[in-house]
């Protein structure tokens, strides 16, 4: 009896060893399956990606690399001259996009909270006119007075700065 324990235990012990050694190359088969699905996967994505331009419909993101704009003011500073007290003036400035890609300003940015400043949000295409509007409250403000715009946009030189000056002067000190 004791004979036939130890073969049923022997013979258990086979064939778990047998069972556990299938699961093991099953599973081996099965993460190599895996592992090249994941790298297909990969592939394909990367593939994909080359392919495509990420920017949508981007107007910023269009055209080549060699696609660059170049943005050229008719002028770089404007003189108010002479500005009553507690005036507000307003200058616009005219831009061309002389490259050959879209020009698109992402800011406009004054040195004083004195000065606001507005611009063309949308896309300038190659040839395209923009511009640029600078409003000066003189409140507050006495003596010669001079504020900058600093234009940040995707052209060849991406940083511009405008400047308007103006003397203050008192309704009494014409």
């Amino acid at each position: 009896m004791e004979c036939l324990r130890n073969q049923g235990e022997d013979w258990l012990e086979k064939t778990l060893k047998k069972m556990t050694n299938i699961q093991r190359v099953d599973s081996m088969e099965a993460s190599g399956k895996g592992v090249w699905i994941t790298l297909y996967l990969i592939i394909i994505i990367f593939l994909y990606s080359c392919n495509n331009n990420g920017g949508g419909n981007n107007p910023a993101n269009m055209g080549s690399v060699s696609d660059t704009a170049k943005i050229v003011f008719n002028e770089y500073e404007h003189d108010f001259g002479k500005i009553t007290a507690g005036e507000k003036v307003a200058y616009i400035f005219t831009f061309e996009n002389k490259g050959t890609g879209p020009l698109v300003i992402s800011s406009a940015i004054t040195s004083c909270g004195c000065t606001v400043s507005r611009y063309d949000r949308k896309p300038v295409l190659p040839g395209e006119k923009g511009t640029v509007e600078v409003v000066f409250d003189s409140s507050g403000r006495n003596g010669k007075q001079t504020k900058t715009i600093t234009i940040k946009s995707n052209a060849s030189k991406p940083v511009v700065l405008l400047k308007i000056s103006g003397e203050i002067t008192n309704n009494n000190n014409n």
